[in-house]
């Protein structure tokens, strides 16, 4: 086949290994579990001003701080972001 045809193979098979558990040498980062209410109340917003702020609808917000439902994906990178340096994400997010 060609070039481009062995690079997809191999792709694939290291995403079939990483699926399985069996890919050695991966490493997956995964955030860790933000307390959104403790965050929004350190903040100092109301729920409509964090959701405005960050992208999120009010919504979603609220199924976050009664734990129906856990941030995941961007989401929680966003959420670590800001709890880490919220200064620092308000100043590139205005």
């Amino acid at each position: 086949m060609g070039k481009a045809f062995e690079s997809i193979k191999q792709g694939l098979t290291e995403a079939i290994g990483h699926a399985k558990g069996t890919q050695a040498g991966v490493k997956v980062w995964r955030p860790a579990a933000v307390d959104v209410a403790a965050l929004r109340g350190r903040l100092g917003f109301t729920q409509a001003q964090f959701a405005a702020r960050f992208g999120v609808s009010v919504a979603t917000l609220r199924h976050w701080e009664r734990g129906d439902r856990n941030p995941q994906g961007p989401a929680l990178v966003l959420l670590n972001l800001i709890d880490r340096d919220p200064a620092g994400v308000l100043r590139a997010l205005s």
